[in-house]
């Protein structure tokens, strides 16, 4: 019987039917991460995780090196993310689960780089740990060693767009940047990472911890739609270019219109880091125009 094919999101309880009936079938990661304790994660991991998971680390695994220029968290090139994922066991096709504890910001960066890799079998575990954990589900501390898996990168399903693109956007707007950050920061206020504050001048502001309700799982995808519709009026997808401080809270705007149906969104993975790097590129600061 074949599995179920999980592209967006999962259930706790269905990525628990699906470990118990056929553990090999689907490989997990743990995503946790905090931008203020980089180590805080992986000790979390240490701690307990789920059952087969294991750990990547979003500056180590997820991003690529840092140039000054090229903002906080730069996408990995491609050839090493594919010896990354198939030294962790990774077969071509195989269902790939992501969680975090921190809805989903850091979960939905793996999810948009393997759709970016062409691997469209890859899922959020909705409501990450705590919903696991509150259905009752185990953690271990064991730590897997996989066999060598077999996969390679195909044709991406995501596409992004450079610093250049989004510099000639000012003359053109022929396209609609979305920035994810918290509203006080797309404003320039309270900024404390970045060194200047404000968001690319035209973006609009879509806060990803919109896309959650209270418990931490993610709205309907009605609900989703009619969100990214009220930001983005008689705007189409392929249209939209989303970001936010360094390309991984967009991620979880790209894995909301998902949901939502609204497919095409392009990732500026530079975001707010790597254009205010440039004291050439005009800031924009207030609210949403």
């Amino acid at each position: 019987m074949p599995h179920t094919h999980y592209t967006t999101l999962i259930s706790a309880a269905n990525l628990h039917e699906r470990l118990t009936a056929a553990p090999g079938s689907v490989l997990v990661f743990d995503c946790r991460f905090d931008l203020a304790d980089p180590a805080a994660g992986e000790n979390a991991y240490a701690l307990g995780h789920l059952p087969g998971a294991q750990y990547l680390h979003l500056d180590r695994d997820l991003s690529g090196p840092k140039t000054g220029k090229n903002g906080r968290h730069p996408l990995p090139d491609r050839s090493a993310l594919v010896a990354t994922l198939s030294l962790r066991g990774l077969n071509e096709g195989q269902q790939v689960v992501a969680y975090d504890a921190q809805g989903g910001a850091y979960a939905a960066r793996l999810w948009w780089l393997l759709r970016w890799l062409g691997h469209d079998s890859v899922a959020v575990l909705d409501g990450g740990l705590k919903a696991w954990e509150a259905a009752g589900f185990p953690l271990v501390r064991d730590v897997p060693a996989p066999a060598r898996g077999t996969f390679k990168a195909g044709a991406p399903l995501q596409v992004t767009v450079d610093a250049q693109a989004i510099v000639r956007n000012l003359a053109t707007r022929e396209l609609t940047v979305v920035d994810a950050r918290a509203a006080d920061r797309y404003r320039g206020e309270n900024e404390t990472i970045d060194p200047v504050g404000g968001h690319i001048p035209g973006a609009r502001n879509r806060f990803y911890q919109d896309n959650l309700t209270a418990d931490g799982r993610f709205k309907s995808a009605h609900a989703l739609r009619e969100d990214f519709t009220a930001v983005l009026p008689g705007i189409t997808p392929e249209h939209v270019v989303l970001q936010c401080g360094s390309g991984v809270t967009a991620c979880h705007n790209a894995l909301a219109m998902e949901i939502a149906g609204l497919h095409g969104a392009a990732l500026y993975p530079g975001s707010w880091s790597e254009w205010s790097a440039d004291p050439s590129r005009p800031v924009a600061t207030g609210p949403n125009p």
